[in-house]
């Protein structure tokens, strides 16, 4: 397993910029480690990408350490972030401990959980467990019932101090850095400026110390049209294309040939 290294991150802002891949399978995070990100998550977007569920909210801790795994075996040097799902961490500071070094045992080098100040004294309790802990604000998906839906955040005076007030408790309570998702660039910059750990965007504007994006949207695998995602390939295409004609050589007696048969 890669060695943790929460400082060399931590080093990273301000100098250069970190870039984080969502990866959730052995093949995706062997592009992604032999691509050279510094950091891949194991998202409990998983969900919506390869399991198929409308939301983030049914992923539960034993998906969430199958992938791990998997990842793990795929990118065996990499720094492994793992998503911890829907109340895996709320119900109880004990049952987050517990459910982080899971993810720990699993392969992941750190965990990863949403919500504000008011999970400080969680957080606390699993880095001083010895696991460290990304952070994750503004549009945060397990709470999207409470948020009305994918909305970005910041837009508000409200929101923008509440971000802050966040953005800066979790610093303290010992994050090593912070994912800031669909937040307004402005506040987005002010965020990070106010904070001496990394800011890591998804939707939050060119002033992040770094930026992730999920595997599947980046080579066009997905279908999903987000404004903030830039689609570097049309993998979908080419791989539907290849089925097409992979069942009309089937059809037509062309597959399989000669050269494919043993004697």
């Amino acid at each position: 397993m890669g060695a943790v290294n929460t400082r060399k991150i931590i080093d990273m802002k301000g100098k250069e910029p970190i870039v984080m891949v969502t990866a959730y399978d052995y093949p995706t995070a062997k592009i992604a480690s032999e691509a050279g990100v510094d950091i891949i998550l194991v998202g409990d977007s998983l969900g919506n990408v390869v399991l198929g569920y409308d939301s983030t909210i049914p992923v539960s801790m034993e998906e969430m350490l199958m992938h791990i795994k998997a990842v793990r075996r795929g990118a065996p040097e990499a720094f492994i972030v793992g998503d911890m799902p829907f109340l895996s961490y709320e119900v109880s500071i004990e049952k987050a401990v517990e459910n982080a070094g899971l993810m720990l045992k699993a392969g992941a080098n750190a965990i990863k959980l949403e919500g504000g100040e008011e999970y400080a004294d969680t957080i606390r309790q699993i880095i001083r467990a010895g696991i460290p802990v990304m952070g994750h604000l503004g549009f945060t998906p397990q709470s999207v019932n409470l948020l009305g839906g994918h909305r970005v955040q910041g837009k508000t005076n409200e929101s923008k101090e509440k971000l802050l007030r966040d953005a800066k408790a979790l610093e303290e309570a010992g994050c090593f850095a912070i994912v800031l998702e669909l937040v307004v660039e402005s506040v987005a910059k002010k965020i990070t400026e106010s904070i001496n750990i990394p800011t890591i965007g998804i939707g939050a504007g060119r002033f992040c110390d770094g930026q992730v994006l999920v595997f599947h949207d980046i080579v066009g695998l997905s279908q999903m049209n987000l404004k903030f995602v830039k689609r570097y390939a049309n993998t979908y295409e080419i791989m539907l294309d290849a089925i097409k004609k992979y069942r009309e050589e089937v059809k037509s007696k062309l597959f399989p040939e000669e050269k494919h048969i043993f004697e």
